[in-house]
């Protein structure tokens, strides 16, 4: 089964209590599409700039995934500049350029089309929705959001949630969305605007799956998988999208879409996004194996057995 992945491709240069990074490999889809690419095929819709060169490209190069959707675009790659120095669950933002990433129009290559997964990464809306409409087949789509476009464009997501069946969310962004400080109202509040499903991410506190089996939006089913204790956290930045790779990735993989399959899925999820926190940029993601991801699934579900 294959993944489609729409978002950014980008640079990042970050700093942390335990060090700097210029120019890290970095990006929505870039985190997403590495973790998804351990439990199935991934394709990846994007934009690039002239900066982006064959070192970057082995990356991905490196663990299969299709970049013919990453346009080549005249210009530079989108750059952010951030630091995590006074919280780890908050990143401080120093400086954003959008470069060739602010004329961003996806192209679906025709290799693509027959995609049975969709996942919109953390990008505008109304070209979520573009992308959306125009892979009408496909079998399950999920999506990412973040409080700039729920503040500032929320007519337009609305209408991106409509077309979800999973929505992935921090607890913040769930509670802005809904207008609710309560995180099961505000998870029924939601699941009411369209997706069946709804991830929440608590950062170093796991994540919860919220699903509704009577399609209005009522949470029928809860469930909790919880953040491994780290020795150390050297970089937060992919973790959540990392996560969102684990989490969706798994249920590609899987022949039928069963509760347990949403389950387990959650446990890969959170095992994703704390490889990624392990190393700057996506340094840890490049170097993992898949012994190694089955070694901390196992040790994710020893947290939760009473026995």
């Amino acid at each position: 089964m294959s993944i489609t992945v729409v978002g950014s491709v980008a640079y990042d240069s970050i700093e942390t209590p335990a060090g700097r990074r210029e120019r890290c490999l970095g990006g929505a889809a870039t985190y997403f599409s590495l973790a998804a690419s351990f439990f199935t095929d991934v394709r990846v819709i994007a934009v690039v700039g002239e900066d982006f060169g064959p070192e970057q490209e082995s990356v991905f190069q490196a663990r299969n995934i299709d970049t013919q959707g990453i346009e080549r675009a005249p210009g530079k790659s989108f750059f952010w500049e951030g630091s995590y120095l006074e919280n780890l669950n908050e990143a401080k933002t120093h400086n954003t350029e959008l470069n060739v990433f602010a004329a961003f129009e996806p192209k679906i290559p025709v290799s693509y089309r027959d995609s049975e997964f969709l996942f919109l990464a953390n990008i505008d809306p109304v070209l979520q929705r573009r992308v959306r409409d125009a892979m009408p087949g496909v079998k399950l789509v999920a999506g990412d959001t973040m409080n700039y476009w729920i503040k500032d464009h929320r007519p337009a997501l609305l209408e991106v949630l409509k077309g979800l069946d999973i929505l992935l969310i921090n607890d913040t962004e769930a509670r802005m969305l809904a207008g609710n400080n309560n995180l099961v109202r505000a998870a029924r509040a939601v699941m009411a605007m369209g997706p069946q499903s709804l991830v929440i991410k608590h950062g170093e506190y796991g994540a919860s799956l919220f699903q509704s089996a009577t399609g209005n939006g009522a949470a029928s089913k809860t469930f909790k998988a919880p953040a491994l204790p780290l020795d150390e956290v050297v970089d937060p930045t992919g973790a959540g999208d990392s996560f969102a790779g684990g989490f969706f990735g798994y249920l590609a993989s899987q022949p039928e879409l069963t509760p347990g399959a949403f389950r387990r899925a959650m446990f890969y999820g959170s095992t994703m996004g704390s490889f990624a926190v392990e190393r700057f940029g996506t340094e840890r993601l490049q170097q993992l194996s898949r012994n190694e991801i089955e070694e901390r699934f196992n040790a994710f579900r020893e947290l939760t057995h009473l026995d």
